[in-house]
């Protein structure tokens, strides 16, 4: 629940300890006891001691209501001797108290102000960042990413810097570009973010939207042909045995090139109409998928294809295989030259890959009959030579 800051009747120029006891009169029993706490630590200056009750304070559900009061009318009276980002992060849950985005806003600029200085750079950055997440909810795309813009060159000038920093910057950078439907980019903050925080610590329902909007994402961006990242995170398995998991089969099928799986499963794009909506880059992207798959099953010595290959394995008309390779060439998916004369591609090169669990044992399969070949060659070497193996 949250609450406005009108809701939250104190005399401002009450001191701590006035505070406190009117807390006391309004907090359930189980927190009473925290308040205690606080006015001892206080009153013996035990500063460290009391950011870490305070702390263990704001986790307990039941804190909510009276966070916005604490923080303003007993915190600031002590918050110089505060470490400055965990009054940030404390600060971060007070916001989240609010009902109305502007107050949230005016709450966290002012915030912002009382770190802006040279030694708290990270906790600077922190509010900033959270300061641009509400002004994306308020569709402020220009002051978010503005913010955003100044938390980056920051963020490059850190040696190093607390992961909850980085996982605040990547969510709300993915937030922002998930709002500008620019695919490519949310998929890589977004993944990011992941990176940086303890999946334990998102509710299902959260794990649940950010699975599927990875899934969009690296559906539909126009640079993405290689889910192998996405497809062996955990983020993914949650998924599984719900509505959605025919997205999460429609990736495998993707990263696999294969193009029989994609039409079974594209009935289900009724549910998702922005899929819907881009079949025909779809239909394109998932025979670019099939191309690179097919190049990279076959061996170095083994990349001189025919077009009638192609047009099998993607299910082309044989007049549209070589626009089809000539868009891989210019995505740079693959490397090579087309003979038209003799209808043939010869690939130098293919895309890295981050590979999943099917495409790891082909490789071990290729590595294995690599070894078969060399040893085959070394026998024939020896037996036919025998004088160079003379001792």
């Amino acid at each position: 629940m949250t609450y406005h800051q009108s809701e939250m009747k104190m005399d401002v120029d009450q001191n701590p300890t006035m505070v406190l006891n009117e807390l006391r009169k309004q907090c359930p029993s189980g927190l009473q006891e925290y308040l205690n706490t606080f006015e001892d630590l206080y009153d013996r200056k035990l500063w460290h001691q009391l950011t870490l009750k305070i702390e263990e304070f704001f986790t307990e559900p039941t804190s909510g209501p009276y966070q916005i009061q604490l923080f303003q009318h007993f915190i600031s009276d002590w918050e110089s001797k505060m470490n400055k980002l965990k009054l940030v992060r404390l600060g971060l849950c007070v916001a989240k108290q609010f009902s109305d985005y502007n107050e949230a806003l005016a709450f966290l600029t002012s915030l912002v102000e009382k770190v802006d200085t040279t030694d708290t750079r990270d906790a600077y950055v922190l509010a900033v960042t959270e300061t641009a997440y509400i002004k994306l909810r308020l569709f402020d795309l220009e002051g978010t990413k503005t913010a955003m813009d100044e938390c980056e060159k920051i963020l490059d000038t850190f040696d190093s810097v607390e992961t909850v920093i980085h996982a605040s910057f990547y969510r709300v950078c993915a937030d922002f570009y998930k709002a500008k439907a620019e695919y490519a980019q949310y998929y890589k903050n977004a993944l990011l973010y992941l990176a940086c925080i303890q999946l334990e610590d998102l509710t299902l329902e959260e794990k649940v939207e950010r699975a599927h909007d990875l899934a969009i994402s690296a559906l539909l961006g126009d640079t993405i042909y290689n889910f192998g990242e996405l497809l062996m995170h955990p983020i993914l398995d949650t998924l599984t045995s719900t509505h959605l998991e025919w997205l999460r089969n429609l990736l495998f099928a993707f990263n696999a090139g294969d193009i029989g799986k994609f039409e079974m499963l594209a009935v289900n794009f009724v549910q998702e109409p922005i899929l819907q909506d881009n079949m025909s880059f779809l239909r394109q992207k998932i025979c670019l998928m099939s191309l690179i798959e097919a190049v990279f099953k076959r061996s170095s010595d083994n990349r001189t294809i025919p077009f009638a290959n192609i047009s099998e394995e993607t299910q082309l008309p044989i007049d549209e295989v070589e626009y089809l390779v000539m868009k891989a060439l210019s995505l740079k998916l693959i490397r090579g030259s087309i003979d038209q004369v003799g209808e043939v591609v010869v690939v130098t090169w293919v895309q890295p890959r981050v590979l999943d669990k099917d495409q790891i044992d082909n490789m071990r399969q290729r590595l294995q009959e690599w070894d078969e070949n060399v040893k085959k060659t070394a026998l024939f070497v020896e037996t036919e030579t025998p004088e160079l193996f003379i001792q």
